[in-house]
């Protein structure tokens, strides 16, 4: 270090170029547990600032290794500063008893390769007591040179996201950031960003046929074999450069595509189809609802309005049509060229076959609809031959042939989000699941995945029946100071309200509760429960859907009220959301097929998109919203 100083201090006086060159750059001592990415931050600058300087430190940061730092960020066309070592002769030495390698490099400060570069014999043989061998001596000279340049620009292409150049770059999404400050959140086709400067050859491909997976904090192989099923030869066979730079938060791995990647699709950006449309030809789409107007006296609205009341399909169809007819709306404004069919199926297979027998598809893009899971089966049997996709609106955990596209996500879906995202906050001190008698199991399954967690039951009445509430001293006796999740598995309105209540009351400064529900069900929405408890407790739960802010001055729902009079309900958002999101891949596209790669993830007013396909079966949308409690809102949690 001494001596580094003092050929510092000798470039500033007689100057290298010129004195201000020198004075651009200083040194750091590495200490124990820093990362270029820490002392990059530390000093205001990107890691590629550091390693266009220390090239060594790519491969290995080493406790105590001098790092040459810019005093500001590097200039690309200013001469930059380098340690070199210069050989300037060797020492003998006798090798003592016990002494390695090893211990040799570290005594004498060189590379365990660089001593059997000089003693060729020690490649083959080990080293032994007596052996005489030459440790090479060298001198560090700091030298200024022309670089090359560290970075250039890139145009990004439609449908790159941040994580897409990342992994082609070799980087991270930080590091691209901390390239670009100011980048927004989401990439526009034709942007030009700044990308390290590599050659064609070495940008690495994003190939569709596999997933991708962001490395996060304090995760090792053993934790990615955990989560992903992966050896670490098999990471390392898919991502070679692991071999020589291990893992590092915020990398992005390639895996394979039907690994199980915990909440990938936090990782993909949302593609917005409203902004590149690439077809305005006419597009031909049918829905089949269940209206079952054969059966309604159109002649009296009273009887219209009391069969509505009465009849669930009747209302269910009618509010996701009136949603429909608002998207078609809104597409036509885009210049959207459609023609509609809309069938009444009466919710009858028979009414299905006839359409099917009556009507030709050849032209049809898309079906939208039925919503029995047997009649779409049917449907999408008939329509097989001529590859014409059928989307599920509302159906859960359908068995899909080839050509079907499930739109809502499955329950397994929600449980798993909630779970992984538990698993993965590593701030949390206690874990509890309280269950009713009837929810054991799935208190059961809970304990498999948090071992540690207690476990409380409600109580039983005299006559072992559920009694659905619990004591002030089954729960104090397991919370814990700091951050406590309270896991809630019921069905009953008065449990919730029984166990909420006394959870707020249990909150304290040293004490925080969070309480969670692998399946959030109308238990939790009644009257009967506090939504001040449960805003106070931040109820969090996986969502097929997320609620929509008013304040946010929504342009469906203005659209939607101005139409009807009235604030869209769920079934209605999911119409419009489902039929723009349809007919929007459909203009943007040769077909719905090759939409799942093109648009991996498409969010509208309330629900988003990301289809994935069975190795044997149809399509199914993997991803849901995770949402919290917040202010007597329901807000999405960002992660």
């Amino acid at each position: 270090m001494k001596k580094l100083f003092c050929i510092l201090s000798i470039l500033i006086v007689f100057g290298c170029g010129s004195t201000s060159q020198a004075q651009n750059y200083k040194t750091h001592k590495v200490k124990a547990g820093e990362t270029i990415e820490l002392i990059a931050k530390q000093y205001q600058l990107t890691p590629f600032d550091i390693y266009a300087l220390n090239p060594d430190a790519k491969k290995e940061l080493k406790t105590n290794a001098v790092l040459i730092i810019p005093n500001k960020k590097i200039n690309k066309s200013a001469p930059h500063a380098a340690i070199e070592k210069e050989l300037t002769g060797f020492k003998t030495h006798k090798v003592k008893r016990k002494e390695t390698l090893y211990s040799l490099s570290k005594e004498y400060n060189v590379e365990q390769d660089e001593i059997k570069k000089h003693n060729t014999f020690l490649y083959a043989n080990n080293l032994r007591k007596g052996d005489e061998i030459k440790i090479p001596l060298y001198k560090k000279v700091f030298t200024v040179s022309q670089p090359e340049e560290l970075q250039k620009t890139y145009t990004v292409l439609p449908k790159e996201g941040k994580w897409r150049i990342a992994y082609k770059f070799g980087i991270t999404v930080s590091e691209l950031e901390a390239l670009n400050p100011g980048m927004n959140s989401v990439l526009q086709e034709g942007e030009v960003i700044n990308v390290p400067n590599i050659t064609d050859t070495e940008e690495k491909p994003v190939d569709n046929q596999y997933s991708y997976y962001e490395v996060l904090p304090k995760e090792g192989f053993y934790r990615l074999k955990v989560k992903l099923g992966l050896e670490q030869s098999e990471l390392e066979a898919l991502n070679p450069e692991l071999i020589e730079s291990g893992l590092k938060v915020g990398m992005i791995l390639k895996v394979p595509y039907n690994a199980n990647v915990e909440d990938e699709n936090t990782k993909l950006e949302i593609t917005d189809l409203t902004n590149s449309i690439s077809s305005y030809k006419e597009k031909h789409i049918a829905f089949m609802l269940p209206f079952k107007l054969n059966r309604v006296n159109v002649d009296s609205v009273a009887d219209t309005k009391e069969q509505i009341k009465k009849d669930p399909f009747l209302d269910m169809s009618l509010d996701f049509y009136s949603g429909v007819v608002v998207a078609l709306d809104s597409l036509k404004k885009l210049g959207v060229n459609l023609k509609v069919d809309v069938y009444d199926t009466r919710n009858m297979a028979s009414e299905v076959s006839s359409i099917l027998n009556t009507n030709s598809f050849n032209d049809v893009q898309a079906v939208i609809g039925p919503f029995m899971p047997d009649h779409i089966k049917r449907v999408a049997a008939d329509l097989q031959s001529e590859n014409i996709p059928v989307v599920s609106p509302l159906t859960k955990n359908l068995e899909i042939s080839e050509n079907i596209f499930q739109s809502r996500p499955s329950e397994d879906l929600l449980k798993d989000k909630i779970i992984n995202y538990v698993k993965n906050d590593s701030t949390i001190n206690q874990i509890i699941i309280i269950a009713d008698q009837s929810h054991i199991k799935i208190s059961n399954d809970l304990k498999t995945h948090f071992p540690t967690a207690s476990q409380i039951y409600s109580q039983k009445d005299k006559k072992e029946k559920d009694a659905y509430f619990i004591y002030d001293t089954d729960i104090i006796s397991k919370l814990k100071p700091g951050k406590n999740i309270v896991f809630l598995e019921t069905s009953n309105p008065g449990f919730v309200s029984n166990v909420s209540s006394k959870l707020n009351s249990l909150i304290s400064k040293d004490r925080q509760i969070i309480l969670a529900t692998t399946e959030m069900g109308d238990a939790f929405e009644d009257d009967e429960v506090s939504n001040y408890h449960l805003s106070n407790l931040q109820l969090t739960f996986a969502a097929i859907a997320k609620t929509y802010n008013e304040d946010d001055n929504n342009s469906f729902a203005i659209d939607y009220e101005k139409r009807y009079g009235v604030t869209p309900n769920k079934i209605a958002v999911r119409g419009f959301d489902v039929t723009m999101d349809v007919v929007l891949r459909l203009v943007n596209y040769e077909n719905l097929y090759e939409s799942v790669n093109q648009a991996p993830l498409t969010e509208y007013v309330e629900n988003k998109f990301a289809y994935k396909k069975k190795l044997f079966g149809g399509y199914y949308n993997d991803t849901v919203y995770l949402v919290k409690y917040e202010d007597l809102k329901i807000v999405e949690v960002k992660q």
